[in-house]
């Protein structure tokens, strides 16, 4: 899957646009001019941006090995200079085009660590608003991501594939010469990349404005260099190159028939910007230089998934050129010699001497350095250091968690490298709920959600949300974890809770589903717990609540027969509440399961009436899976209290889309639920903008509600199902179906929110 905006983006100041010139080059037949000494000319390789499309510049590569094309330096931009980049560490092509094909490119461009891996803490809040629309309080100003998408997955494939070059800090010192280019943001000046970090320089060259968020180098903010110089010829003539052989894969214009969106325009003006650095470029070939222009046809800048067919397509293109890439090619020993001696080094076993932490100011990541896989006296690990990266990353402080190896006097330091969220430590999220179906009934809810994390250096959090609507609510907790230095065992945490809410609830009456009466019912819930996680399954927390509940009637019918005045109870129990969650997206998930399990235990009092026992449980479970292009998710719950059938409002509701549809919201109510759903949806072909997919699909269900537990019996159950085109959006899942019950109605229901 495409992630929603590599999209039509990604990227664009990538999608840069190739001028259709006469291509140049010497004839096929006549030798290159040797130096005065005899040695041969210096060849340099250009590599433009493109994005995807760069991916050809593999194929490329391949080509120029088979010609024995020996190459003595590199310039690159943007994905050029990713490309040329691997290459100029001594990877060959074919090594590239491995490390390529076996990318999970949707993972790569994710916003955030995939949600298995996530604390449970962060996986909780995907229940309360979409995590699409982040946004953030710092030094009393709102902010938001400079960037659509996180580089994090990019920036940790750099790292891993660098590693064996990694005390390297000058780029001429590289197995081959290398140069990458990209853009002060400040100046809009052209910033040549000569020495440093090499993953830091590649990751900076492809800063995309809007996409992903610059990079700080030497005190610059660093952005796309296709923005200045796609296309590096004056740059590798500046290394002392005699000749260059330039690879120029951008993306011609749009026709008019794409500019009719806000995200066709802005491609086509920054195109249209940018061809006339790539035009200037080309107009300073040298008649022995040489223009290499693979047509990609309509392939785009985001199309990663597609890495065989644009390395494929790169490859045939340069064999073509065979006999032009003759001229440029050394005899086979002389070339055999080069590679040889321009080979990646390899990656030796590395002890460590230290692990450490450097860059963020508003965290204290080293109360996490028991729970990470690499320690000090151990050898390093690739994988162990990419999964502790990951694992710092899912806390959701960090735009940045790459890690590097520092050298020192007695041995080399595990660095964890960390960037704070500018927008952080305070997070806010918006979100809405909307429900209508057509027959008069619906009803819409805004939310609003804060999280301030690290008020303490345990990591103590403050969480809050708000929702006013057809059901206002308030929710506010404070997260403690007890110990400053802990690992999966020990992560131990105390949590203050208090809660309310106030919603309108219908009392049906049980055959026809006449609506008889309508109360007020409002709640406020005060907790303490105690908790603890286990690892990235779930957790489980004990603890004390107190809840007042009152009904307050606002509409009675003549055929009312119940209470007409408003009643107000008390409860004070014990809680123990686990849940184990392992779905891989909240909406519309694709693998994975969730368990949830609930109970309750203490007294009741109703009025001034005397204390009596009361006891409640629910259990909920999830399963998910797919097959082919079909998911699959059975979902069932059981819910049970010990409540008396005179409480006016009873404890549990089912009703509405996918909570049994055909039923309108909350029309089956009673102490005991017992309920069952069937969905399977397929996600559409095409792609979105501003959405993870498209989706197809229907539901079958089943279940009811019983004034007592007692009276529960699978004879008694209804049925229900609905057929709906969905899409999961930075707002939340959004729903348009058709909903039946043979004893409810046939139904059109829009739901914007959670089922």
């Amino acid at each position: 899957m495409r992630s929603c905006l590599v999209i039509s983006a990604l990227l664009l100041a990538c999608a840069l646009p190739a001028a259709t010139l006469a291509q140049s080059a010497p004839p096929a037949s006549a030798p290159l001019p040797a130096h005065a000494d005899g040695s041969p000319p210096r060849i340099g390789l250009v590599l433009s941006g493109g994005g995807a499309r760069g991916l050809a510049h593999v194929g490329v590569l391949k080509a120029l090995e088979r010609a024995h094309v020996r190459i003595d330096a590199i310039a690159g931009t943007s994905m050029g200079a990713i490309v040329g980049g691997l290459y100029a560490s001594g990877m060959n092509a074919d090594e590239l085009e491995t490390e390529l094909r076996r990318i999970d490119w949707d993972a790569l461009f994710a916003t955030r660590v995939a949600r298995p891996y996530l604390s449970q803490r962060r996986k909780e809040e995907d229940f309360e608003i979409a995590t699409g629309l982040e946004f953030g309080v710092h030094d009393g100003q709102l902010s938001a991501p400079q960037g659509a998408l996180s580089s994090r997955g990019l920036e940790l494939l750099l790292r891993r594939l660098t590693l064996p070059v990694r005390h390297v800090d000058d780029f001429d010192k590289l197995p081959i010469p290398f140069r990458a280019v990209a853009t002060d943001m400040e100046t809009g000046k052209p910033v040549i990349l000569s020495h440093g970090d090499l993953a830091v320089a590649l990751r900076s060259s492809m800063s995309v404005p809007g996409v992903f968020a610059p990079t700080e180098v030497d005190g610059r903010l660093l952005g796309d260099g296709g923005l200045v110089d796609n296309l590096p010829m004056d740059v590798a003539r500046a290394m002392g190159v005699d000749i260059v052989i330039v690879v120029n894969i951008g993306t011609p214009l749009s026709g008019r028939e794409s500019l009719s969106s806000v995200v066709g325009l802005t491609e086509q003006m920054i195109a249209i910007l940018t061809e006339q650095n790539v035009e200037r470029s080309i107009a300073t070939l040298k008649p022995s230089d040489l223009l290499l222009q693979p047509d990609l046809g309509k392939l785009t800048s985001s199309d990663f998934g597609r890495v065989e067919e644009l390395i494929t397509i790169g490859d045939t293109y340069a064999q073509a050129q065979a006999a032009r890439l003759a001229a440029y090619a050394s005899p086979a020993p002389e070339y055999a010699r080069w590679a040889a001696a321009h080979a990646q080094p390899a990656m030796e076993p590395t002890p460590l001497l230290a692990v450490g932490f450097a860059g963020s100011l508003q965290t204290n990541p080293g109360r996490l350095e028991a729970k990470l896989q690499s320690q000090a006296g151990e050898l390093f690990d690739t994988k162990k250091a990419e999964a502790d990266a990951r694992r710092l990353a899912a806390s959701g402080d960090y735009t940045r968690a790459d890690y590097r190896l520092v050298q020192g006097p007695a041995g080399e330091t595990l660095l964890f490298d960390l960037q704070d969220k500018p927008w952080g430590p305070n997070y806010l999220r918006a979100g809405l709920d909307l429900h209508a179906d057509f027959s008069g009934h619906s009803g819409f809810d805004v939310k609003l959600s804060h999280n301030h994390h690290w008020l303490t250096e345990n990591g103590t959090e403050w969480r809050n949300f708000v929702q006013v609507g057809e059901r206002p609510a308030i929710f506010s907790e404070i997260y403690h974890p007890l110990l400053r230095n802990i690992d999966d065992r020990s992560d131990w945490f105390a949590a203050a809770y208090l809660s309310g809410d106030r919603q309108h609830r219908a009392v049906y009456q049980g055959e026809d589903g006449a609506e008889l009466a309508q109360f007020l019912r409002s709640t406020g819930q005060i907790g303490l717990d105690l908790g603890l996680p286990f690892g990235r399954l779930g957790e489980l927390r004990a603890g004390f609540l107190h809840l007042t509940t009152s009904t307050t009637p606002t509409l009675l019918s003549a055929q009312w027969t119940g209470p007409t005045q408003a009643q107000i109870w008390q409860e004070d129990g014990l809680r123990l509440r686990g849940v184990v969650d392992q779905l891989d997206y909240v909406n519309f998930p694709t693998s994975g399961y969730r368990l949830v399990g609930e109970g309750v235990v203490g007294t009741r009092r109703l009025q001034r009436e005397r204390s009596e026992h009361m006891a409640r449980g629910s259990v909920e479970g999830t399963v998910v899976d797919t097959f082919g292009r079909s998911t699959f998710e059975l979902h069932g719950a059981l819910k049970m209290s010990d409540e008396h059938s005179q409480r006016v409002v009873d404890q549990y509701t089912l009703g509405g889309f996918q909570q049994l549809s055909g039923y309108r919201p909350d029309q089956l109510s009673g102490n005991a639920v017992l309920f069952g759903r069937l969905n399977w949806y397929m996600r559409l072909a095409n792609s979105p903008v501003f959405a993870r997919g498209f989706y197809v699909g229907a539901s079958l269900e089943a279940g009811n509600a019983w004034a007592d537990r007692a009276e529960m019996s699978l004879a008694r159950l209804r049925g229900g199902g609905s057929v709906y085109l969905g899409a999961d959006t930075g707002l939340g899942p959004m729903y348009l179906g058709v909903t039946y019950a043979p004893r409810g109605e046939l139904g059109v229901a829009l739901f914007i929110g959670r089922p």
